[in-house]
């Protein structure tokens, strides 16, 4: 254990307010408030706090001596903090998912939200003590400031890779500044991240240096914020697209499969029917430069709650019917069961691809699954959560990042969750998809911020690969988003209904999508590196 000579003083009540400007900044950035300017300043409240945290341990302290950096330990629980405060204010939403969907009390579903706080707190707390062990007394803490940056990145890579819940990168708040979210097509998501924490630091830095050398240095800060953010209110070229997708939006309720009558059942597969087939008449809506056309190259269906089975007869033949009128192929979300003839049944969260002459020809089987959503991790500990995953179904995993082949055109076809995951989704264009499809149902997140949190981070995935993406969704939002991360058309949200979507294929490949996370990699490489030059120093205050 690492013991410092100077005596450990108190932290001072400024840094606690400051943690918490911090972590309303962070909460401000992303939807629904969606402020998303404010990340330029968001993090810099937070980096002061840990480098101006302490008391020196005097008898007669007043505040015209000089604070000191956090300790190790105070630093971590000042940045823990700062993230359980941040993760109750954008994942809110747990609490309503798990109480009404997952058949847990209001009790135990409040306590499955504090428990997630906690948890994925751990991770702002680690950027603080790597902070702290990074600082020293100088007059700004230099070092600690200069490589916050590639910290932060290394915390956002471990909480992506170790936990499995990349939810709300920094980075995610800028996709709606197109010039600057070009960088995520070199770096990923990862890049802006890191720009965003340059800016921060810059700021905390003429904050905390010798008052003769803050107006410089916050010139600079604000002037590099002010210039970076000025490229949300740059117009950028529209892409051409030549190709038309039929979305569905099916709007179809959350309700236990007990009450899918036949009748229900069969009418709601008619309305979707038709829905899928303009030419027929049904209502739908087309974006501006739709025309006239009478068929669409691809009818898409949600993922979505309904008991949608692959090996059903009705639904099967609904689909093929879909396909044989409209001459499309159709892809659309449902549960496949395998069995492979022993005791027990297998369920894939899928989607089935359907040719024109109605023929089932090639299905995807949803890889990354929700935890606690569509399985539970370590049940004898977890037993407790598995109601809703009696609710939504207990599935197994598939195996491949393979483009679905629809007549020579591949489709890089991933099923709502997924989205959030930058290199799980760029292995789809480098191994050949030439447009995005996202299967989503953000029925469960009701009203919330979840569902227009959710849709900023799939749009990102579109801006990293330079591909369209078809957002298909079973409330909303169901939209065509271009290779600029544009929501080009979109249907209103809670409405049965089908969107005329437009878009246009792609086979050429940005450095993110061939070469993945390295970005990021280096930012932890970096961050290890410049722990263990420190760590002689910290040997000599032990």
């Amino acid at each position: 254990m690492i013991c410092y000579s100077y005596r450990v003083g108190k932290i001072h009540q400024n840094a606690w307010i400051l943690v918490f400007i911090s972590a309303i900044l962070q909460i401000l950035i992303f939807p629904l408030p969606n402020l998303y300017f404010l990340g330029w300043i968001a993090l810099a409240p937070l980096l002061i706090a840990l480098l101006r945290a302490r008391r020196p341990n005097t008898l007669q302290f007043t505040e015209g001596v000089k604070l000191l950096p956090a300790t190790p330990l105070q630093a971590f629980l000042l940045a823990y903090i700062c993230g359980i405060l941040w993760y109750a204010g954008t994942c809110y939403w747990i609490y309503s998912t798990m109480h009404q969907y997952g058949g847990l009390s209001a009790t135990a579903a409040f306590g499955v939200l504090i428990l997630f706080c906690l948890y994925l707190a751990l991770y702002h707390g680690l950027f603080g003590l790597i902070v702290s062990l990074l600082a020293d007394s100088s007059s700004f803490s230099r070092n600690a400031l200069l490589l916050a940056p590639p910290v932060w990145v290394a915390v956002e890579l471990a909480r992506t890779r170790i936990t499995g819940f990349p939810w709300n990168l920094l980075g995610i708040s800028q996709v709606d500044n197109i010039p600057l979210s070009r960088i995520a097509s070199f770096t990923g998501v990862y890049g802006l991240s890191f720009e965003i924490l340059v800016v921060n630091a810059a700021l905390a830095a003429a904050l905390l240096v010798r008052r003769e050398k803050r107006t410089s240095l916050l010139i600079a800060a604000i002037g590099a914020a002010i210039v970076l953010q000025a490229g949300s209110l740059v117009s950028a070229p529209e892409f051409p697209a030549d190709h038309s997708a039929t979305l569905v939006q099916a709007n179809i309720p959350a309700i236990d499969e007990r009450d899918w009558t036949r009748e229900y059942f069969q009418t709601t597969l008619q309305e979707l029917t038709n829905l899928s087939a303009p030419k027929l008449g049904a209502p739908s809506l087309a974006t501006p430069d739709a025309g006239s056309a009478k068929r669409a190259g691809l009818v898409v269906w949600p993922e979505s709650p309904a008991p949608f089975y692959q090996d059903d007869a009705r639904f099967r033949g609904a689909l093929s019917t879909v396909a044989r009128q409209t001459g499309s192929w159709v892809l659309a979300g449902d549960v496949t069961v395998y069995d492979e003839g022993k005791p027990g049944q297998t369920l894939f969260n899928s989607a089935s691809l359907v040719s024109p002459a109605g023929e089932w020809t090639a299905r995807y089987d949803k890889v990354h699954l929700v935890p606690f959503g569509e399985y539970v991790p370590f049940k004898n500990i977890f037993s407790f959560a598995g109601g809703l995953t009696q609710q939504v179904g207990d599935f197994s995993s598939g195996s491949s990042r393979q483009p679905l082949q629809a007549d020579g055109t591949g489709l890089g076809v991933f099923i709502c969750y997924e989205s959030i995951f930058p290199d799980e989704v760029r292995q789809f264009a480098k191994n050949g998809a030439q447009v995005f499809v996202n299967l989503s149902n953000d029925g469960w997140y009701g009203d919330s911020g979840a569902y227009a949190q959710h849709l900023k981070q799939s749009r990102m995935r579109a801006v990293e690969n330079a591909r369209w993406l078809l957002l298909d969704t079973n409330t909303g939002v169901t939209a065509s988003v271009d290779p600029y991360g544009r929501i080009v058309a979109s249907a209103p949200r809670k409405a049965r209904t089908a969107l005329q979507a437009q878009y246009a294929l792609s086979r050429e490949t940005t450095f993110y999508t061939r070469h993945g996370d390295w970005f990021a990699y280096l930012c932890a490489i970096i961050s290890l590196a410049a722990l263990f030059m420190r760590l002689p120093f910290l040997k000599r205050k032990s």
